[in-house]
């Protein structure tokens, strides 16, 4: 394999800065952009553009989580398309997101984040125009392949441009940016959607503007090298992954609502789905350059912190997916109060992802914050498990503050432990898998966790209407979709079966929740290191280009 560094902008002679051959001047230092090296302003400038980006898509996850309700109403939909508009998002990132990881590992990051914002931009306007449910859950997939590579490359770029001891200052940054979107996404969203003229569409759209800024500024001011490989890309690998992780994922989604759990169909999900991740495995073994790069495995501090990401994102996304929900529906708050009324959790998790992000950069300790914030992710969704459709508002306040503050200790510094400890030129992959695994547990965690509230919210139902009703089938599917054209007495009926039903998937979410803290338990600890990724890189690459060297010589 033959490994060439093309720096995107303009490099310096091949003279080592600070030298230079005799009877000529000497020649500058290279920019420290192109050593791997960059100064706090240049760092701040280039996290600018990547900041934005990740505005992007913490905002248009909320803005349009908060809205579900009155899209799915406006459009006829069910509780099993409402999970749907969410999964297929979760699903498109899931499966992209190694393989966006792998270019990175291979391609220029400036320009795959640039390429991921544009698929972004175009998903987002084809859904706001969607016409139905069906419709506008093909766009949303679009839009997860966008978000897929956001989410990834972000945290890629951050760790070549930033060493482990130093990422936890500006990691704050990135959590207050989540804050910002999570806080800011539901309210704009209930303001469109309570907007006459205006309406749910425009949840979509706005996110686009933000996009664009955030091209422009990441062309001015991102600067990394670019390392180049020529090798072939593992196309077939990609391939493999993405039909076994779909099929396993539609599995889920569709046993128990569109077919029986024990059926014809659940065999052929099943058999099709682990067919191909063996395939996977067998060619993941044999290419030269693995999209998931099974030696990561090896790595003990790696194979935990991604059984901790699945069980955080199963429980993170598969419950508060339908927060929203529940206080739409069940407490008859508008989106705009709802979005309000999850103010603290994310400020939970501004505090907290801020607070330990410095903590660590000072202190060089990691293990303690995420020990800490796992438990206390346990314990909100333990508190939140209690919640009905009577619930003291400010108590529920209470819980969701507790779990904000537990998430934010634990989701970006799971991520740092992992960069911290593999081999630079693994970086991209190694970051990309994290990510992978816990979205493809949020995507598992909203497709199990709804199944679950449908059932719930049905058997309510079913249990309160009148026997008459009873007989004519009514159910919490019948009873979302018609929620708008029944009754005074079924709409009450409607509420609180999901106002009581709703404690059921937090329960559930607790339970997988201690899955994480066994897993963050079992991590050891190790000690920061104090290089950027690029600097790491260009030292490991030494002896490999020295050997090269030496053979070229000899022969």
């Amino acid at each position: 394999m033959t490994t060439t560094r093309e720096p995107e902008t303009a490099a310096p002679g091949p003279v080592p800065a600070g030298t230079a051959p005799a009877g000529t001047a000497p020649v500058p230092e290279a920019p420290v952009e192109q050593q791997g090296r960059m100064s706090h302003r240049q760092i701040l400038e280039a996290l600018s553009g990547m900041l934005l980006a990740m505005f992007v898509a913490f905002l248009s996850s909320t803005v349009v989580s908060n809205a579900l309700p009155t899209i799915i109403t406006d459009l006829r939909g069910s509780q099993s398309q409402y999970t749907w508009v969410v999964t297929a998002t979760l699903l498109a990132s899931t499966a992209s997101t190694p393989i966006w990881g792998k270019l990175a590992d291979l391609f220029s990051k400036k320009l795959l984040i640039q390429l991921s914002i544009v698929v972004f931009i175009v998903g987002s306007m084809l859904a706001g125009l969607s016409q139905s449910v069906g419709t506008l859950i093909g766009w949303r997939v679009l839009q997860g392949l966008g978000l897929g590579g956001l989410q990834a490359l972000v945290q890629i770029a951050m760790a070549a441009m930033i060493s482990p001891r130093e990422r936890g200052r500006y990691s704050g940054l990135l959590g207050g940016v989540m804050a910002v979107a999570t806080v800011g996404g539901p309210l704009l969203g209930g303001l469109l959607v309570d907007t006459s003229w205006l309406g749910w569409r425009w949840c979509f759209y706005v996110g686009v503007p933000f996009a664009v800024v955030a091209l422009v500024l990441l062309q001015r001011t991102l600067h990394l090298p670019v390392t180049r490989r020529r090798v072939r890309i593992d196309y077939l690998g990609a391939a493999f992954l993405t039909a076994g992780v779909s099929a396993l994922l539609i599995w889920v989604t569709l046993a128990g609502d569109q077919f029986a759990w024990a059926s014809l169909e659940t065999a052929l999900f099943l058999t099709g789905g682990a067919l191909a991740i063996v395939a996977f495995v067998v060619t993941e073994l044999r290419a030269a350059e693995p999209i998931v790069p099974l030696r990561l495995f090896r790595d003990r501090t790696t194979t935990l912190a991604i059984v901790a990401s699945v069980a955080i994102g199963v429980a993170m996304f598969g419950s508060t997916v339908f927060l929203g929900q529940y206080l739409q529906i069940s407490r008859g708050y508008s989106p705009t109060a709802a979005g309000l009324l999850t103010i603290p959790m994310v400020g939970g998790l501004l505090v907290s992802s801020t607070a330990s992000g410095i903590l660590i950069t000072r202190y060089g300790r990691w293990k303690g914050y995420l020990v800490a914030g796992s438990l206390l992710v346990v314990a909100g969704f333990g508190l939140l498990a209690t919640i009905d459709h009577e619930t003291d508002m400010v108590l529920l306040g209470v819980f969701l503050f507790v779990l904000g503050v537990g998430i934010g200790m634990t989701m970006q510094n799971l991520v740092l432990a992992v960069q911290n400890t593999v081999a630079a030129a693994d970086l991209g992959a190694a970051s990309s898998a994290v990510a992978f695994f816990r979205s493809l547990g949020g995507t598992i965690g909203v497709s199990v966790l709804g199944a679950v509230l449908s059932a719930r919210v049905g058997d309510l139902i079913a249990a309160g209407l009148p026997p008459e009703a009873a007989a004519a089938g009514g159910s919490g599917e019948v009873g979302l979709a018609s929620l708008a054209d029944a009754p005074p007495a079924i709409q009450e009926l409607i509420r609180v079966s999901y106002g009581d039903a709703t404690g059921r998937i937090f329960l559930v979410s607790a339970v997988i929740a201690v899955v994480a803290v066994a897993a963050i338990l079992l991590i050891r600890e190790v000690a920061l290191r104090t290089e950027s990724g690029e600097e790491r890189l260009q030292r490991e690459s030494e002896p490999a280009l020295a050997d090269d060297d030496r053979v070229g010589t000899a022969r």
